[in-house]
C-alpha cells in the first residue's frame, strides 16, 4: 500500500479521565444561574394545579366546577367530561416500560393523590383557590391499605421485565440436607423519591409541534411517549431538561399530572405550567413498595450453604402491576448448589410503585444481609468469614464467569480501614466512654451493569477546542463533568478545550440515566464520536505531503494535548488547529452510537461489587440508635472521575442511613391516606444523621462490561449499607431487626 493511501488507523489517546475535577455545574447551582424547568416562564403561560382525591377507593360524585371558574383568575377546569380524548389509551402501558395513567379518563378513584380534575388560571393563587373551590363528594369504597387486606395475585413479571420465579438446584433437597437451617422474615415500607425537585412541567403548542420544560432522565424515550399520547411525530416533541434537582428513577417515567398539563395547553392554544407541591408527590409520579420478604438458608458443618429460599410479597397498585423484585436480590452474591427467588404481588389501592434507587436491590439485599449475619451466627463465625466461606467465584446458578470481580479486595480493604479484625463475636461487649452500646456490622454491595444504546456527536473546531453532544441528563450526579471527561480523552484534548452540550432532546439520544448506566451509555457514545473525528483528522495529515505525520497510515498516530503524533517517532507531530487550516476545513464532525456487545452480555456476568462496614451506637436507656461510623469499599471498574465517584458512594451510603433508621411513609389503614407526606415528617438524613464517611475506590479493570471497562457508581451504595446497619444494630443490641427502618420499640424490649 503506498503512502498516498491511508490504511485503517491505529489511533491511541491520552488520559484525560481519571481525574479528579470539580463539577462544570458548580457554580451555575450555587450562584443561581442553573435554569430547572419551573423557571421557565413563556410569553402567556397559564398555571395548572392538580385537584386531588382524598379518598383511596370509589367514584367521584360530584365537583362543583361552576364555583371554581367563577373564581376570577380562573380560565378552565378540566374534568373527566370535557378533557381531550388522547390517541394512545391510557389505561394500556406505554412501551418499553411505561405505566399506567390516570388523566381523567373516568371518574373511577384508585388512590388518594390521584388527579380527579386540572384548574387552569391565570395566576398559581387562582387556580390554588379554584381546586379549593370545587369541593368534590365521593362515593366511597373501604380502602384496601395492607399486605393483609389486599388482593394477592401472581405476576407475570417483576421489576422491568425480570422473571417473578427463578431456580436453581433442588431447594427443599438442599435445606433437608442442612446441618443448620436459618428462616428470617422482615418489612420493607414504601419509600418515596423527595427529590428536592418536584415534578413539573411547561408545556408550550405551536400547531402540532410541542416544547417541553420538564425535568426528565429518559429524553429520547419520553418524546416518542408524549407523541403517541398526542398523536404527532416523535420529531414534533422537544423535551429541555439542563438540570435536574434529583430524579432517582421517577423521572424517567411518563406520569398523569404531566399528561394533564401538555392536555390543557393543547386544549387552551396558551403556555401552561405545572409543578406539583411536595404533598402530590405521593401517588402519580411512583415510589418504592413495601415489601414483606421471608429467607431460608440452609448450612453445612463447615458453614457452607446448601440452599438459599428468598420469597417475596409486594404491594403494587390496583390498576398496574409494577412490583419491587427484591427476591432476585439473592441470585447474583453467594454460592449455592439451590437458589430459589419468587415473587408474589398484592393489589392495593395506592399509586403505582416504580423504580427507585436500586430497585429490588436495595430492599432485597436489606433483608438479604441481615439473613446472612444471623445464619453465620449459627455457625459460630464472624459474619466476614462466612461471607468468604461462600463467595461466589462464577454467578450462582448460571455459572458464568464474572466480568470482573474484585470483591475480595473490598472486603479486606473495607475491613482492614474499619478495623473489623477487633470486632468481638458475641453481641452486646463493647460500650463507649459514655456508657453507649456499641455495635460493629457488615453488609455486601452489589449491582448490574446494564447499559443503553446512545448515541453522541463530536465536532473539532477549526481553533483546536471540541463541541460534544448527547441528549443526556444531569441529576446532579455529574454527568456534565464526567461525560466531557470520556469525550475529551478520546479527542486527545484537555478538558477545559471541550464544551458539552446535552440536556435537550434534539441532540443525539444519550439513552436513559438509570440504573447506573449513564455514563457507560452516553458516554461510550460520546468516546466513539470523538474516535471517529481522531481517525478522520489522521487521515487528513498521513495523506498530505506538508505533514510532518505524512505516510504514517500503516503506523497510527497518538492524539494528546491536542496534537497527533507519530506513535513511532512522537517528536514528529502536528497540532489540530494546523492539519484543519492546511486541509481548509473549519471543523471535523463525528457522529457515532455504542451498544454493549451482545456476545458479551450472554457470556459474561456484569455487576459491580462492594462491602460497608457500619458502627452503631445505642442509648441503653432510650434505645435511641445513631449511626456514627460507615466504611464502604466498592469495586466498579474504571472511575472516570474519582472525586464524583466517591460523591456518589456518599449519596448511597446515606440513603442507606435513611433506609435503615428513618424512612418510610405513614398509611392511615381506614382512609389510604399518607399522614406524613412532606419532609417535616417524613424522615430523611440532615447533617446531624451523617457519620463519619469513607468510600474506598478499589481498583478494577474490566475487559468485557464495554470498551471503556466503566460500570455504575450511583445505586450501589444503598445496597450493602442497609444491611450493615442493621446487623450492627443486633451486635450493640442482640435484637435482631425484623422491619425497616429499625424503631426504638424494636430493640428497647431486649436491653
Amino acid at each position: 500500500m503506498s503512502p498516498e493511501t491511508p490504511s485503517p488507523q491505529t489511533v491511541r489517546f491520552g488520559s484525560n479521565a481519571g481525574q479528579p475535577l470539580t463539577r462544570r455545574d458548580g457554580v451555575a447551582k450555587v450562584t443561581g444561574r442553573a435554569t430547572y424547568a419551573a423557571d421557565n416562564h413563556p410569553d402567556g403561560i397559564l398555571h395548572a394545579v392538580a385537584a386531588v382525591s382524598r379518598i383511596a377507593r370509589g367514584r367521584v360524585t360530584f365537583m362543583d366546577v361552576e364555583a371554581a371558574k367563577a373564581h376570577p383568575g380562573v380560565v378552565d377546569v378540566l374534568t373527566p367530561s370535557n378533557r381531550l380524548t388522547l390517541s394512545h389509551d391510557p389505561n394500556e402501558k406505554m412501551p418499553p416500560f411505561g405505566f399506567r395513567v390516570e388523566v381523567l379518563q373516568d371518574d373511577t378513584v384508585r388512590y388518594v393523590n390521584q388527579p380527579i380534575a386540572l384548574v387552569v388560571a391565570e395566576t398559581l393563587e387562582a387556580a390554588v383557590e379554584g381546586a379549593a373551590l370545587l369541593n368534590p363528594k365521593y362515593d366511597a369504597e373501604p380502602a384496601r391499605t395492607t399486605l393483609g387486606n389486599g388482593v394477592r395475585f401472581d405476576p407475570p413479571a417483576v421489576g422491568v421485565g425480570a422473571p417473578p420465579r427463578t431456580a436453581y438446584g433442588d431447594v427443599e433437597a438442599g435445606l433437608a440436607a442442612a446441618s443448620k437451617v436459618v428462616e428470617f422474615d422482615c418489612d420493607t415500607p414504601a419509600q418515596y423519591h423527595n427529590a428536592m425537585e418536584p415534578h413539573a412541567v411547561v408545556a408550550e403548542w405551536d400547531g402540532d409541534r410541542l416544547m417541553l420544560d420538564m425535568p426528565n432522565q429518559a429524553l429520547a424515550m419520553s418524546c416518542a411517549s408524549y407523541a403517541a399520547y398526542f398523536g404527532i411525530p416523535a420529531a414534533n416533541v422537544t423535551i429541555r431538561s439542563p438540570f435536574l434537582g434529583g430524579g432517582f428513577g421517577s423521572k424517567a417515567i411518563i406520569n398523569g399530572p404531566q399528561i394533564l398539563a401538555i392536555m390543557a395547553a393543547r386544549m387552551l392554544k396558551r403556555p401552561v405550567k405545572l409543578a406539583l407541591p411536595r404533598a402530590q408527590m405521593y401517588g402519580p409520579v411512583g415510589h418504592r413498595g413495601r415489601t414483606w420478604q421471608k429467607l431460608r438458608l440452609g448450612m453445612d458443618d463447615a458453614g457452607h450453604l446448601t440452599a438459599l429460599h428468598h420469597r417475596t410479597i409486594a404491594a403494587t397498585s390496583s390498576f398496574d402491576d409494577f412490583l419491587e423484585p427484591a427476591a432476585n436480590a439473592s441470585l447474583p452474591l453467594y454460592a449455592s448448589p439451590a437458589i430459589l427467588a419468587e415473587h408474589q404481588g398484592v393489589r392495593l389501592d395506592t399509586g403505582t410503585p416504580g423504580p427507585m434507587r436500586a430497585p429490588g436491590e436495595a430492599s432485597g439485599s436489606a433483608a438479604l444481609e441481615v439473613a446472612m449475619d444471623e445464619a453465620a451466627e449459627a455457625c459460630g463465625m464472624d459474619p466476614l468469614a462466612f461471607r468468604l466461606a461462600n463467595y461466589a467465584e462464577t454467578e450462582p446458578g448460571s455459572g458464568k464467569p464474572f466480568s470482573s470481580k474484585a470483591l475480595r479486595d473490598c472486603y479486606e480493604q473495607g475491613a482492614e480501614r474499619f478495623g473489623w479484625s477487633s470486632r468481638p463475636l458475641a453481641p452486646r461487649q463493647m460500650r463507649d466512654e459514655d456508657g453507649f452500646l456499641v455495635g460493629w456490622g457488615m453488609g455486601t454491595a452489589v449491582f448490574p451493569c446494564p447499559q443503553f444504546p446512545a448515541a453522541g456527536r463530536a465536532t473539532l473546531r477549526a481553533d483546536g477546542t471540541a463541541l460534544v453532544e448527547t441528549a443526556g441528563a444531569d441529576m446532579g450526579q455529574g454527568a456534565w463533568t464526567a461525560l466531557a471527561q470520556v469525550a475529551a480523552e478520546a479527542l486527545g484534548l484537555d478538558p477545559e478545550k471541550v464544551e458539552l452540550h446535552s440536556g435537550v432532546s434534539t441532540l443525539p439520544d444519550g439513552g436513559v440515566a438509570g440504573g447506573s448506566a449513564h455514563t457507560a451509555s452516553a458516554g461510550l457514545a460520546l468516546h466513539n464520536a470523538g474516535a471517529e473525528v481522531i481517525r478522520e483528522l489522521s487521515e487528513l495529515a498521513t495523506a498530505d505531503a506538508a505533514s510532518p505525520l505524512f505516510g504514517a497510515g500503516n503506523i497510527g498516530v497518538v492524539a494528546r494535548a491536542g496534537r497527533l503524533h507519530r506513535r513511532d517517532d512522537e517528536s514528529r507531530s502536528e497540532s489540530y488547529a494546523d492539519i484543519l487550516a492546511r486541509a481548509g476545513k473549519r471543523e471535523l464532525v463525528g457522529n457515532a452510537k455504542a451498544a454493549r456487545d451482545p456476545a458479551d452480555a450472554a457470556a459474561h456476568a456484569m455487576y459491580s461489587h462492594g462491602a460497608v462496614f457500619a458502627e452503631v451506637k445505642v442509648d441503653p436507656d432510650l434505645g435511641q440508635i445513631r449511626t456514627t461510623r460507615l466504611v464502604g469499599a466498592f469495586a466498579a471498574g474504571r472511575i472516570i472521575n474519582p472525586r464524583l465517584a466517591r460523591s456518589q458512594y456518599f449519596g448511597g451510603m446515606i440513603w442507606g442511613i435513611s433506609f435503615a433508621l428513618l424512612e418510610e411513609a405513614i398509611t392511615d389503614e381506614r382512609t389510604g391516606r399518607i399522614m406524613n407526606a412532606d419532609l417535616a415528617e417524613y424522615h430523611v438524613p440532615v447533617n446531624a444523621d451523617v457519620p463519619r464517611l469513607d468510600a474506598i475506590l478499589v481498583p478494577e479493570e474490566d475487559a468485557f462490561v464495554n470498551p471503556l471497562g466503566i460500570k455504575g457508581v450511583g445505586e450501589i451504595g444503598v445496597t450493602g449499607t442497609v444491611g450493615a446497619i442493621a446487623n450492627a444494630v443486633w451486635h450493640a443490641t442482640g435484637v435482631r431487626p425484623r422491619r425497616f427502618p429499625v424503631r426504638i420499640e424494636d430493640v428497647i424490649g431486649g436491653l
